[in-house]
């Protein structure tokens, strides 16, 4: 029987099913997150602009000082696990705020640290969760596992957003995380409830080599070892090398734009804060238009040729948004956000299928680790940058620097061999590290 014939693969897939649910709860929550720690900094603690961009920012730090031996790290332990404690571990410090408002205690600073120790464990959790999928997905499905995942995340950020500014409002902004570790019960039960486990990690000598015969996890030397292999592999391969440097300087032209939206769509749009939540949603409600189209465009017109479309052509519509203005002119600010949000998503798509296809198993932590390293890296510069152009030259102008970045972004995927394609290579990597054994499980 063909795999149409027996539904989707969130029907046929039980342990795709619980991935899923439990990566959707967990977007969720994390976007209820994004909204409620600055509005308990501001509303709660009444800190000023930069404080509240600080505590933005400092979910993202974590990723420029573990970014990259997290990848290490990973590719040595079970990754459902590393999923189940990073989970459980942000379960309990979101928890900790309403505790210490409860007692009259809360601070900044708490704040501050709360939401680094969060992005730790984040680190963590996204690094496991990109080199587990292929564990529980087989490899002719995962276009459509990432496409459902994609897609499906995206609208779980969507109404995180969209209801984030209610649930403050109805139960208090350090009272509404409580609604948010909710969601982090479900994604933990949803993870230890999968049945699918992986191989045993191979037990590697004090070089980074595997040694079967010996229950050594690798010292210091060890560790920087695999992890400079991790960015040598991402180096040395001009698919990744493209699509990490494209993501970094994507990301950062996202982060900037995105920073400075809600004074933005003040200032130009005269919205009150409901309508912002809902103009905000509307543009992200791309993310799950793109989704939907990734696999089928790539189907038609090929998957290199799909990238460039997703990542290049359509995100040139976000010139629209600095052309808001009120009323109808809201529309602009719509329509170029839908249009960035719909070309990053399926770009996403298309390239995690491929990056799952041409990648070995037993290297992919630390090149999702590094990949991610270099792509979200640069979020917290591109908010700094943004933040400190709107003051120095004005909201708008920041704006058009910032829009303006998404395209170019994506020159690096125009100056590549991408242009001359028509596909994306079909085949697995030769990829190897020092780690690699010739039993060693491939992503194939």
């Amino acid at each position: 029987m063909s795999r149409d014939a027996r539904g989707g693969l969130l029907r046929r897939n039980r342990d795709f099913r619980l991935l899923f649910t439990g990566e959707v709860a967990g977007r969720f929550g994390g976007a209820l997150t994004n909204l409620s720690l600055p509005l308990i900094a501001v509303g709660a603690l009444h800190a000023d602009a930069f404080e509240a961009a600080l505590v933005v920012a400092a979910k993202w730090v974590p990723w420029l000082l573990i970014g990259l031996p997290a990848g290490a790290w990973v590719d040595r332990m079970r990754r459902r696990t590393v999923m189940l404690v990073s989970t459980a571990v942000a379960l309990v410090l979101y928890l900790t705020v309403p505790a210490a408002a409860a007692f009259g205690l809360l601070t900044v600073g708490q704040l501050l640290a709360v939401a680094a120790a969060a992005g730790a464990a984040e680190v963590f959790f996204q690094t496991a969760y990109t080199a587990y999928l292929p564990t529980v997905v087989a490899e002719p499905d995962r276009a459509e596992g990432n496409a459902a995942l994609h897609g499906s995340a995206s609208a779980a950020q969507i109404v995180g957003l969209g209801s984030g500014g209610a649930v403050a409002q109805v139960f208090g902004p350090v009272n509404s995380l409580l609604v948010n570790t909710a969601t982090f019960l479900v994604s933990l039960c949803s993870t230890a409830a999968i049945r699918t486990r992986e191989p045993a990690p191979r037990p590697r000598d004090g070089r980074g080599n595997d040694n079967s015969n010996e229950n050594n996890t690798g010292n210091g030397p060890s560790l920087r070892r695999e992890v400079a292999e991790g960015l040598r592999l991402i180096t040395h391969d001009v698919w990744l090398r493209t699509f990490a440097v494209n993501g970094a300087l994507a990301n950062m032209a996202l982060m900037g734009y995105q920073s400075i939206q809600v004074v933005f769509l003040v200032e130009r749009g005269h919205l009150s804060d409901g309508a912002i939540g809902a103009v905000v949603g509307a543009a992200g409600a791309g993310g799950v238009l793109g989704a939907a189209l990734a696999r089928r465009v790539g189907a038609a017109i090929g998957t290199a040729r799909a990238m460039l479309l997703f990542q290049f052509w359509v995100p040139t519509l976000a010139l629209l948004i600095p052309l808001t203005t009120p009323g109808a002119g809201v529309a602009c600010y719509v329509v170029g956000g839908f249009a960035v949000s719909a070309g990053i998503v399926a770009g996403n798509v298309v390239r995690a299928t491929f990056q799952q296809r041409h990648v070995p198993a037993h290297v992919l932590g630390r090149i999702s680790a590094s990949s991610s390293f270099l792509n979200y890296g640069t979020i917290p510069v591109g908010a700094l940058a943004s933040g400190a152009t709107a003051s120095a030259l004005g909201v708008l102008p920041a704006m058009w620097l910032a829009t303006a970045a998404v395209p170019l972004a994506a020159t690096v995927l125009w100056l590549s061999p991408l242009r001359r394609l028509r596909d994306l290579p079909v085949t697995s990597s030769t990829l190897t590290a020092p780690a690699a054994s010739p039993t060693a499980v491939r992503s194939t």
